[in-house]
């Protein structure tokens, strides 16, 4: 059994982590407050937005919409949105296990990884598939200021890549945030666009016939890019709320079986106790005994 020293060291080390993890369980619930209720209040703006950007694409010819070519996919850049810190489960692994599926898909073509996070970039920084120059520098950094002018900069640099045919498709990698204890990891085409209902549409919806004004090719101008740094910018803060909805369950998971590591170890150091007292009382017994002998 081990000795009542080394217990009550692993006593004390246990409760030391429990209060870190409740700590952080009560930052992460504060933080997480706030990135909900941007998002939700981002979603049905976006929501509506895409599905309108959509039907537009349906009705246009290719040669009026450049965002909507469709072309063999050789060059291919999956944006892996994941977080700059861990404690959040498996939050981050299952974005970069998706990543590589996705690489595994497109084994012919050139596939580079756009890493928003610092986890994704860890993982593939070392890797061919690091996109290199061309694109902004270290853009983990946003989450220091997760604003619209921000994602529109990383947004604005994909699309022109993709308008100058150095690039065939796109993919958004991220989580999507459900509520505090639940994360659906989503796989989303950002280019080409895709003119197939999307998931937050009705599917009993029709396609719409746009009235112009003041006219198609100043609509299509501001409305494609627009949408499409919108696309982003919800993948950012959906990926956001989600982080911190996983790092708040994880930490409270990590409290409770602190805490109930504390219990047994306790009780160990009890019966370690119990034994060494009654050892020393034997000891006394049998040496009185000796003496009266």
């Amino acid at each position: 059994m081990a000795n009542l020293k080394e217990i009550r060291s692993r006593i004390t080390s246990v409760n030391s982590t429990k209060q870190i993890t409740s700590a952080m369980k009560m930052v992460s619930a504060a933080k997480l407050r706030k990135a909900q209720d941007a998002i939700i209040q981002m979603r049905p703006y976006a929501s509506k937005l895409h599905e309108i950007l959509e039907n537009l694409s349906s009705s246009l010819d290719v040669s009026e919409n450049e965002y909507a070519k469709e072309r063999a996919a050789e060059r291919v850049l999956i944006v892996s949105i994941t977080s700059n810190r861990g404690l959040c489960g498996a939050f981050n692994n299952n974005v970069i296990k998706r990543v590589k599926s996705i690489i595994q898909d497109y084994p012919n073509a050139d596939v580079k990884v756009l890493s928003i996070g610092k986890k994704s970039f860890e993982s593939f920084k070392k890797t061919s598939y690091n996109p290199g120059a061309g694109y902004p520098s270290n853009p983990h950094e946003i989450y220091e200021d997760l604003t619209f002018e921000q994602s529109s900069i990383i947004a604005q640099a994909i699309m022109d890549k993709y308008i100058e045919g150095k690039l065939d498709k796109v993919f958004l990698v991220y989580n999507s945030f459900k509520n505090a204890a639940m994360q659906i990891l989503k796989t989303e085409q950002f280019l080409p666009i895709a003119s197939t209902p999307s998931e937050d549409a009705d599917a009993s919806e029709t396609q719409s016939d746009y009235i112009f004004e003041p006219n198609k090719e100043e609509i299509v101008t501001e409305l494609i890019p627009k949408s499409l740094k919108i696309q982003l910018y919800k993948g950012l803060l959906d990926s956001h709320a989600a982080e911190h909805g996983a790092r708040m369950t994880a930490m409270h998971k990590a409290t409770d079986n602190a805490t109930e590591l504390s219990k047994e170890l306790k009780l160990k150091y009890n019966k370690a106790r119990q034994a060494s007292i009654t050892n020393e009382i034997l000891e006394i017994v049998s040496g009185a005994e000796a003496l009266n002998g």
